[in-house]
Formats: C-alpha cells, sequence, structure tokens
C-alpha cells in the first residue's frame, strides 16, 4: 500500500503509467517543443519568460523560476487544490480506471472542505440539469426557448451550451435538492438558495430566468448567471461568490475552447455569454469571455497558460472600447501578442453576426484585426474633429505621443504616412518635419524613463539591460552528491553500489535522504522510475530537489573509478570540516599563549592532512 493507506501502489503505477504528464499539463500551459524538453510559462507564479519545463522521459514537470517541481500527480495537486489521494482519483477517472480503493472509507480520502465543494458542484449540475429539461420539455419552458429561438440561438446551441429555464415558483430547485438530501443550508452558502424574509425555510435563488451555466476548467458547473424575460431588473443574475465560484477567476466557455486554444496559440476574448454562443455558431471556437467584469490579472494568467496571442472582440460602443484600451497594457504586460477586433457601428459581436453572417465575423477576428498601436490611433480619430483647428492639432499631439512609442522604425513610419494624410500635410518638407517631432518626442519618453510607454497605455517594450542572477557555484562534493543521486535514480546497480561504498553519508541532509528512499524503493524489487520514485516521498521539499537532481545534465555513461571518485570527494568532507575547525581551535590557542596547545594542535592538523591524501 501506498504511504496514503487507502491507495495501493498498483493503483499509483497504474494512474501515473495510463496518464501521459504532457497530455494532462497541455491542458493547462501551452507547451512548446525544445530539444527533449518541452517549455512553457509557469501556471504557479507570474513570468513573462517560460522557465517551466516537462520532460516526457522522465515524465516530471519544474520550474526554475518558483522551484516547483514533480509528477503528473503533484501538478494536480498544484493546478487544482487537490489532495493527494484527489488527484489520484481524478486522473484515475480520466484515464477510465474504476475507483476501488478506500471504499470501505471513503470520506477519509477527503477534508471537510474538498468534501463540501464536491458536494455543492454535483448539486450545481443537478440544477443545470433541471433547468435545461424545464426549458426543453415543459410548457413552464416554451415562451423562453421561443425567445432564444428569436435571438438565434437554436436548440443544437442551447444543448451545446446547457442552456435552461428557472420557472417562476418560489421552491422548484428547493425541494428537488432536498428529496436528493442536500444540505439547503450549504446550498444557500453555495449560491443556489435563499433564506425567506421570515426565517422559515428556503426559497430558490433564480425564478423566471433563462439560465446560462457557468464551469471550472474541467466543465463542471459551479455558478449561473440568469438573464430576465421581459423588461426589469437586474437584467443579468449571477450566482454570489463562493468557495466555487469566483467572478474574476473564470473565463466563460474555457472548457469547449481549451482544445482550439491550444491547437492554435490564439484566445478571441469577448465580454458576454450570447457573444461566445454565438461566435460558436459562426465556427469560431477558441473564444471565450469575462461576463462582463473587468478584465483580471487571474484572467490573464490562465490564457497566456494555452496561449501567446490574444484578439479583444470587444461592444463597439463607448464602453467596450474603453475596456479594450484597458485590457491591452495588462495583456501585454503579461507578454502576450494582442490585436484588436473593430467592430462597426456600436454594435455588439452577438448583434454582429447575426447582421453580417459568420464569414464576414470571422474575417473581422482575423484579417481585420489590428494592432494596439492602430486601434489606439483609430480611437484618437474619432474622438476629435479634425475640421476644426484646435481638434486637428490635439488629435495630431495625442497621435505623435503614441506613435513615437511603437519600437519598431518601419511601423513608426507607416503611421506616420497616415497621420500625414489625416491632417493634409502636402510636400516631403512637411513630411520630414513630422518625422523630425516624433524622432524628439520619442527621445524625451526615453529621457524621462517612460521608455515605449509614456502614456501608460500599454508596456510592449523589453529591458533590455536586465541580468539573470548567476546561481552560487556549488561545493565539489555537492556537485559529486547531486551526480551521484543522479545515476542512481536510472541505475539500480549504481544505487547498490553506492549503498555498499556510502550508504547514507551524504554531507547534505536531503541527499542522504533522498538516498534512504531510493534504498527502500530499490528493496522492494522495484525498477527505476523517477515518476513513480517521486510519488512514494510525499515531502515538498524533497521533492524539488528530487526533481531539481534528475533534471541536471548527468552522462549516463559511467565507470566504477567515476563513481569511486564520487564517493571519495564525498566522504573528505568530514575530515576537511574538522582540519577548519583544528585550524580555528589553533588560532585561539595562539591568541592566549598557549604555545604547547597550539603546537599540538598542528600535529593534528598535519595528521588529518595527510589522510585525506591517502
Amino acid at each position: 500500500m501506498s504511504n496514503y493507506g487507502l491507495i495501493p501502489d498498483e493503483v499509483l503505477d497504474e494512474v501515473l503509467q495510463r496518464n501521459d504528464i504532457v497530455d494532462v499539463v497541455g491542458q493547462y500551459v501551452h507547451l512548446s517543443k525544445h530539444g527533449k524538453y518541452l517549455k512553457g510559462l509557469c501556471p504557479f507564479h507570474s513570468e513573462k519568460t517560460p522557465s517551466f519545463t516537462v520532460t516526457p522521459e522522465k515524465q516530471i514537470f519544474h520550474c526554475y523560476g518558483c522551484g516547483k517541481s514533480g509528477n503528473v500527480i503533484h501538478f494536480m495537486m498544484g493546478i487544482e487544490g487537490y489532495s493527494f489521494p484527489e488527484a489520484v482519483r481524478r486522473l484515475a477517472e480520466s484515464a477510465n480506471m474504476p475507483v476501488t480503493w478506500g471504499t470501505g472509507n471513503a470520506k477519509a480520502e477527503r477534508d471537510p472542505y474538498h468534501e463540501a465543494k464536491e458536494r455543492l458542484i454535483e448539486a450545481h449540475e443537478l440544477a443545470a440539469k433541471l433547468y435545461h429539461y424545464i426549458l426543453m420539455n415543459t410548457t413552464h419552458g416554451q415562451a423562453a426557448l421561443q425567445y432564444l429561438r428569436n435571438r438565434g440561438i437554436h436548440d443544437k446551441l442551447i444543448e451545446q451550451f446547457q442552456i435552461g429555464y428557472a420557472p417562476p415558483q418560489w421552491d422548484t430547485l428547493v425541494q428537488l435538492l432536498g428529496k436528493r438530501e442536500f444540505d439547503l443550508e450549504g446550498m444557500e452558502k453555495g449560491g443556489l438558495v435563499s433564506k425567506r424574509q421570515n426565517g422559515s425555510g428556503y426559497v430558490d435563488r433564480f425564478r423566471d430566468r433563462i439560465m446560462f451555466p457557468l464551469w471550472n476548467r474541467n466543465g463542471r458547473a459551479i455558478a449561473f448567471a440568469g438573464r430576465i424575460l421581459g423588461e426589469g431588473q437586474p437584467k443579468y443574475l449571477n450566482s454570489p461568490e463562493t468557495m466555487l465560484f469566483n467572478k474574476s477567476k473564470v473565463l466563460y466557455n474555457l472548457h469547449h475552447a481549451r482544445p482550439y486554444i491550444k491547437r492554435t496559440g490564439h484566445i478571441i476574448l469577448l465580454e458576454g455569454y450570447a457573444d461566445v454562443i454565438q461566435a460558436w455558431d459562426a465556427e469560431v471556437y477558441h473564444t471565450v469571455a469575462t461576463m462582463g467584469t473587468a478584465l483580471t490579472p487571474d484572467h490573464i494568467s490562465q490564457m497566456k497558460r494555452m496561449a501567446d496571442s490574444v484578439t479583444l472582440c470587444y461592444d463597439g460602443d463607448e464602453a467596450g472600447q474603453a475596456a479594450a484600451m484597458k485590457a491591452i497594457p495588462m495583456l501585454e504586460e503579461a507578454g502576450l501578442h494582442v490585436a484588436v477586433a473593430m467592430i462597426p457601428d456600436r454594435m455588439d459581436p452577438d448583434d454582429f453576426i447575426k447582421a453580417h453572417g459568420a464569414e464576414r465575423f470571422r474575417h473581422t477576428v482575423t484579417a481585420a484585426a489590428v494592432t494596439p498601436t492602430k486601434f489606439k490611433l483609430i480611437s484618437l480619430r474619432r474622438n476629435h474633429i479634425l475640421l476644426e483647428d484646435d481638434g486637428k492639432r490635439r488629435f495630431k499631439d495625442e497621435a505623435m505621443r503614441v506613435i513615437a512609442a511603437v519600437e519598431s522604425p518601419v511601423e513608426r513610419e507607416l503611421h506616420l504616412k497616415e497621420l500625414a494624410q489625416q491632417l493634409e500635410l502636402q510636400g516631403e518638407s512637411s513630411f520630414d518635419a513630422l518625422k523630425q517631432e516624433c524622432a524628439t518626442i520619442r527621445q524625451r519618453q526615453k529621457m524621462n524613463g517612460h521608455g515605449d510607454n509614456q502614456d501608460n497605455w500599454w508596456n510592449n517594450g523589453r529591458n533590455d539591460k536586465r541580468t539573470i542572477a548567476q546561481p552560487a557555484l556549488r561545493p565539489a562534493y555537492v556537485y559529486a552528491e547531486r551526480s551521484l543521486l543522479a545515476l542512481m535514480f536510472q541505475d539500480i546497480e549504481v544505487a547498490d553500489y553506492v549503498e555498499r561504498h556510502l550508504g547514507e553519508r551524504f554531507n547534505v541532509d536531503d541527499h542522504a535522504a533522498l538516498a534512504a528512499y531510493l534504498y527502500a524503493y530499490y528493496a522492494q524489487g522495484k525498477e527505476p522510475d523517477f515518476s513513480r520514485f517521486l510519488a512514494t516521498l510525499h515531502d515538498e521539499r524533497l521533492e524539488k530537489v528530487a526533481a531539481s537532481i534528475s533534471l541536471s545534465e548527468v552522462s549516463l555513461r559511467y565507470d566504477t573509478e567515476l563513481l569511486d571518485d564520487y564517493i571519495m570527494q564525498i566522504l573528505k568532507v568530514p575530515r576537511q570540516r574538522e582540519i577548519e575547525r583544528k585550524r580555528e581551535e589553533m588560532v585561539q590557542a595562539e591568541r592566549s599563549g598557549e604555545v604547547l596547545r597550539a603546537a599540538q594542535i598542528a600535529q593534528e592538523i598535519i595528521a588529518l592532512e595527510q589522510e585525506l591524501k591517502r
């Protein structure tokens, strides 16, 4: 049995064998091939340059930035917040393995918090099925169904996105949850029901609303957005924040879009549910939405794990364009390439698709999307009346600051030519003067320390003077210990030789502990498999050290002479430390005038040094 008792070792082995770490990590991180490794942006900390690596050969991951490392089980624990048994269970389920262990004490596999989360998800999924059934199969849902069809949301889309209807009755869901023995107090905290005003019981939170389920990244229902059918406020009623749902962290449709995003490395970011649904119908599948809330660092963190580029496709009105303007610097600061789809006539993407068709929408979000600089200049042009001298002057001043911030000289010149045409400047001398003015502004921006981000609209600059701190050089004995362990991870014969000639006399405590675990692992008759060995440690510090050692570049070619040299360097360390201690004692004796004592210590030092030379 494993260290957790409930999970047999053979189950752990099969889970690791049937869940390739590249496939699992690839659902969360956009990976690219770099030799024998795959690299991507770390999902566990914020970074612009990829330092997160996956090693298919060893079935492990390691981040050189934050130090997180481990096998596929540890990855799921970190990315989803699972306990070890929960991560094993989820991976087993995804591999279609029967979950038969721990049946006598299944609740022991989860702490109460995770148990409550799972129960709440089950309630949301039950509610989603109920609402969807009412919409599609009852007279209560007929008006809502007709409304959706009139809006261009046909039955196939309704099925795809599990759209439903919450009837006007007070306790439809309350009754069902009660029959299924859900704790209604917990359901209130989870946002599905509300307390009656007189405190005598519970009522449904959502009534007489079209229901859009909101999912986590695994496609499990965690919240709802309910849209009112007729007039009234609020137009949309969302679930409150719960242990499952935080609006600032959830991207609508991510679980549907993720395979397409991973395939293309690109995301189209929309604002609302209807926009995403209509875009899907237009065969634009790599779309997600922020559900009407402002873009947050958590949203961006999720996106950059999967994609290199983002096209903003916000509403065409002032509010949508202002939201796009705020989103651009956040996305570029995270290292994402950004484009902006210009929706005309103050329309939203939903209305645009219905008015102009799928093909024109696809063109708008692909070939017709513009750079952030172009988007900014178009927005400035709309805000000024060029027929008036004052409007023309202000437009020119603001546009010049934007153009001066562009890094590429070629792109700067293209924008300056467009600006000259808009300002109706004639002749080569006028254009040269415009270029000179732009160069002056750019120089001033740099002197002021703003670089290519003068107005803080966005940051597409790079600091070429940044240097990466170099790791401190390790002592020779540390290198020897790590090299031995790296070889031991891959070869039982090396481990056996080291156990006989060195045992656990490693000088670094973590190395000694890893050696002891490894001796025990091989003593059980197991073959070298680093990912499986890692699963036996259950110590985060040792897991990090082991992963770091495993990823070090150590030649697999060795002989006993090399092993003996490593062992000798390791065994020398205690004597070297003793010599240093004796030297300190000798200095103290000399300072105290103890001449005979100092001479005696000197003889002891000579003897120890001679031992080292043997």
